[in-house]
């Protein structure tokens, strides 16, 4: 149940927030080049278990991708499902998934030199979504879903900071208002740092990552959270 806040200047400019949820006892290596022989050139969060990436980069393309996950509708059994692990890895290499996928479900959000979009897959069918210009937030539901708490809760405090491109400080500002959603518990469905425990998950929030794509280039950090689901006063910094 990750979240990624996005804002999109145009099809070549994109500024992102992403927080990663997680099983914390499923380990995981930061940002870093973990693929080399098999996608030179990209970096990533890795996940140790299956190898793959929940974000992955290829700055030299200037592509980036983000994986959140999504409910099923269709009735994929656990011994039949492909990891979705390589999905991030091969659209930053210029391979976006086409359906139909032997995977549960999942969205992928994509920014690339041909702009910014969402692929979402629910078992049985895989729809896209422009991203157009704007702050746009994504969970585990449609792109802007108002049903979703944390979107319903957040976004508009987002979009209040204004357009990310404007804002030399723009990860700066994203970064304290995340802050402040923490004085909700993590609990709380509305939550954006959080422990999904409650709602039936094994996921916690475990780190976020800031991210430009632009025409000049990509940047990237990653930051773990102290602890899962939890902030700290020195959290808040992209260094």
């Amino acid at each position: 149940m990750c979240t990624v806040v996005i804002d999109v200047e145009d099809a070549r400019s994109a500024r992102l927030l992403a927080v990663r949820d997680e099983d914390p006892q499923r380990e995981w290596d930061g940002l870093g080049p973990w693929w080399p022989e098999r996608y030179p050139g990209v970096t990533g969060i890795r996940d140790r278990r299956a190898g793959g990436a929940w974000l992955a980069v290829n700055a030299a393309e200037r592509r980036l991708a983000v994986l959140l996950n999504r409910a099923d509708v269709g009735g994929l059994t656990e011994d039949r499902a492909v990891s979705r692990g390589s999905l991030a890895l091969e659209s930053v290499v210029g391979r976006s998934p086409e359906g139909p996928l032997p995977m549960h479900g999942f969205n992928l959000l994509e920014v690339r030199p041909e702009g910014a979009r969402v692929l979402s897959w629910d078992g049985m069918t895989l729809r896209e979504t422009p991203i157009d210009a704007g702050t746009h937030m994504i969970a585990h539901d449609d792109l802007d879903d108002d049903a979703t708490p944390r979107i319903h809760a957040w976004l508009p405090h987002f979009r209040a900071l204004g357009p990310a491109a404007a804002s030399a400080a723009w990860a700066e500002e994203w970064i304290a208002l995340l802050a402040e959603t923490t004085a909700l518990s993590p609990e709380d469905d509305r939550a954006i740092i959080r422990d999904n425990r409650p709602h039936g998950y094994p996921t916690q929030s475990l780190l976020y990552c800031v991210a430009s794509v632009t025409a000049t280039g990509v940047e990237v950090h990653d930051r773990a959270l102290p602890s899962p689901a939890h902030w700290s006063a020195d959290t808040g910094t992209t260094a």
